[in-house]
């Protein structure tokens, strides 16, 4: 690796550090400065920077994964056990449930290596190395290129680089921009794909306070679960065989049971997905009235339908409980952001930057020649969003991710393709058994009643929210023959389509014909929603381009106004370091909110006959007896608490870690006063809340019982 890039930038952000407030910031670990890492000791790191992360050493970045590419997890032992959140890993504990066996309801520990459950599709990657390449990304782009051609040399340049970084070995690379693509950095990950369920509290622990309590504090959730790593008998990354072995991992974080007191130094290590931490105050009032709305409203006219059926049927309840838990999810934090960025008053902040970025723009005639038009390049192009009437949000909600059958249906193009060509038997069977294998994927948690509610619901739904200038043309279908009453078009799909139930679909797998695909409603249906889209999206991606064109322009002319302020680039999938320290805070006149709950306040919110707040009869018996074992403090149990590091979702999972390197909690959430924080930090309010690592071991210990699990983990006292 080319080091003399990162070793370059580090010196000039020395030269440039500004005075930066400790608890913001997403930063690339691999540049943390002189002043600092000052700071950090000032607040009680004990550790070296190699020591926090090195590409030529061991360091904390060497226990730390992403999670199945959406979360962050650790490794917690020399076995390569894995901590991370209960959420986190919800779809494969939910994947592994049936009304016989049910891991949701109860829980599951495995007793010996054998009985870790195999999760395929799951991986986890560490990094290996990462590199400045903005120079050869942006070899032979010039000035007066067309958006298309620059992006089309990056995307060549890009593809060169990560052949390179790849070729002759197992690692796989991405490029990632940086800076709205001001900057270009090449990422190097080791990936290992068996990944196996070893341990995992009941859901009334894991997700106690479920949709009441989400990104809400104080909080009282034992939000965790254990996967493991496995390699080949080599020691190298292996698919699943029962022959692999259990990872030998570089390094793995101590646990420590000294607790947590207010003003402690924390810091957390992950994956942190998107912040838009530059957005301008057009973006924010444009999603604010344009998008909001309109993915809140789809939302909760899914989750009625979903959580009504859930509540009737334990099948329905386990098929339904991952779609249901990431559709609430977002749900919630769409209306916490809106209700953020109004009651913070965040686009008024943003606006002041953006005149003071004018002003200083037009101070200098060539800075009025490279950035005058920005500000009306934005206008401009939510201005033609407004065209498109929110389709694409209505779109991802009611179509993307509505009912099942519909995208189903329309993978079936190719196979249409097939029979209507000369493909040889051949070549049919080969796309039947990969439509066979999608298909059992989407049965697996399927029911034709729910999803036929969804089918008529989100027609509905799509109807108000597509462009009028050009709607797809199944709505004159439901016009001219059902009369717009969409509960019997749905009646009608579910009754004939081969896609509304399973049989039927293998049925006609078995004897595939062209002329019966062509005249399915199902399939009918989806061919004029998705073509009909991909029109919208093709005019809404030239918008794109001119945003980018914006932002890019935006984010160097900032950086050149303030050039001894320190920039963070926005979070995007890759690993980042944020520190900061435990404390509470005032989320209203009047109100203060201690640092940490207890046990005791799970027993003041439980309630049985509400599903979200049922206490199991063995925790209750901890907490009457005083049973905590080692990991109390005055007699008390620990089980949530809060810092005011700088995270945002990806960061489910991350550890929160100690000046010594040990690990003293889990991220996973945010708190609701400060929902706002993906597009600008609120310094007196913004919280993470972790799980008190502590609990977690009481959890394991006590309420578990998983001795073996406790056997392999490195706790200090």
């Amino acid at each position: 690796m080319n080091r003399r890039n990162v070793v370059f930038l580090i010196l000039v952000l020395a030269v440039f550090r500004p005075q930066v407030k400790a608890d913001e910031g997403m930063w690339l670990p691999f540049m943390i400065d002189d002043a600092l890492f000052d700071e950090m000791q000032d607040m009680g790191l004990n550790l070296t920077r190699e020591q926090i992360f090195s590409f030529t050493g061991t360091s904390l970045k060497d226990a730390i994964v992403h999670f199945g590419g959406g979360c962050t997890a650790e490794i917690i032992s020399d076995l390569g056990l894995v901590l991370t959140n209960h959420h986190c890993g919800y779809g494969r504990i939910q994947a592994h449930s049936s009304v016989d066996n049910d891991l949701l309801r109860n829980g599951f520990w495995a007793e010996t290596f054998g009985d870790e459950l195999p999760n395929p599709g799951l991986f986890v990657r560490f990094l290996v190395q990462a590199e400045d390449v903005t120079g050869q990304v942006l070899e032979n782009v010039t000035a007066g290129m067309s958006e298309s051609d620059r992006e089309t040399t990056i995307n060549n340049n890009i593809t060169t680089i990560v052949n390179s970084a790849t070729s002759g070995n197992h690692y796989s690379a991405n490029v990632r921009p940086m800076f709205a693509g001001n900057e270009y950095f090449l990422f190097i990950y080791e990936t290992y794909n068996d990944v196996r369920l070893v341990g995992t509290p009941p859901e009334s622990v894991g997700s106690y306070g479920g949709d009441t309590d989400n990104w809400m504090w104080p909080r009282h959730t034992g939000d965790f679960a254990l996967f493991r790593v496995y390699t080949g008998p080599d020691g190298k990354p292996a698919e699943y065989s029962p022959d692999n072995i259990p990872l030998k991992p570089k390094h793995f974080l101590p646990i420590s049971i000294k607790g947590v007191r207010e003003g402690d130094f924390a810091m957390i290590l992950g994956y942190p997905g998107r912040t838009t931490r530059y957005l301008t105050s057009y973006g924010i009032d444009f999603f604010q009235e344009h998008m909001y709305p309109v993915r809140i409203d789809i939302r909760r006219k899914k989750l009625d339908i979903i959580e009504t059926a859930m509540a009737s049927s334990d099948d329905i309840r386990i098929k339904y409980a991952s779609k249901q838990a990431g559709i609430a999810n977002y749900w919630k934090n769409f209306i916490g952001m809106s209700r953020s960025l109004t009651r913070l008053n965040v686009a008024d902040s943003k606006r002041k930057l953006e005149e003071e970025f004018m002003n200083w723009v037009n101070l200098e005639p060539n800075r009025r020649e490279e950035y005058g038009n920005v500000m009306n390049q934005y206008k401009e192009a939510y201005d033609t969003y407004l065209t498109f009437n929110s389709q694409n949000y209505a779109f991802m909600e009611a179509m993307a991710t509505g009912p099942d059958i519909l995208g189903l249906a329309y993978q079936f193009n190719s196979l249409l393709a097939l029979l209507q060509g000369n493909a040889n038997q051949e070549e049919l069977n080969k796309e039947i058994d990969i439509l066979r294998s999608r298909a059992e994927r989407v049965y697996r948690n399927y029911d034709q009643g729910v999803d036929q509610q969804l089918w008529k619901a989100m027609f509905e739904a799509y109807k108000e929210y597509t462009s009028p200038s050009n709607p797809p043309d199944i709505y004159q279908t439901i016009e001219r023959k059902y009369k717009n009453q969409f509960d019997r078009f749905a009646e009608d799909v579910y009754n004939k389509s081969i896609f509304a139930d399973e049989s039927r679909l293998n049925d006609f797998l078995d004897k595939p014909s062209a002329r019966r695909l062509r005249n399915d409603l199902a399939f009918q249906t989806a061919r004029s929603i998705f073509p009909n889209y991909s029109a919208v999206s093709r005019q809404i991606q030239e918008v794109d381009a001119s945003l980018q064109v914006a932002d890019r322009l935006f984010l160097k002319g900032l950086r050149e106004m303030k050039p001894n302020a320190l920039f963070y680039p926005d979070a995007n999938g890759t690993m980042r370091f944020t520190y900061g320290s435990v404390g509470g805070y005032h989320p209203a006149d009047a109100v203060y909110y201690e640092y940490f709950t207890t046990l005791s306040g799970v027993m003041e919110k439980e309630d049985p006959s509400h599903h979200e707040f049922i206490v199991p009869g063995k925790l209750k018996n901890l907490y009457e007896n005083k049973d905590y074992g080692r990991y109390m403090t005055d007699n008390t149990m620990v089980v949530n608490f809060i810092s005011n590091n700088d995270i945002t979702g990806g960061n489910s999972g991350s550890p929160v870690i100690n000046g010594d390197g040990h690990l003293i909690g889990l991220a996973f959430d945010g708190n609701w006063e400060a929902m706002s924080g993906d597009v600008l930090f609120e310094q007196e309010l913004q919280r993470c809340i972790n799980v008190d690592a502590r609990y977690i071991l009481f959890l394991i210990d006590k309420f578990s019982g998983a001795s073996r699990i406790m056997d392999e983990l490195l706790i200090i006292e």
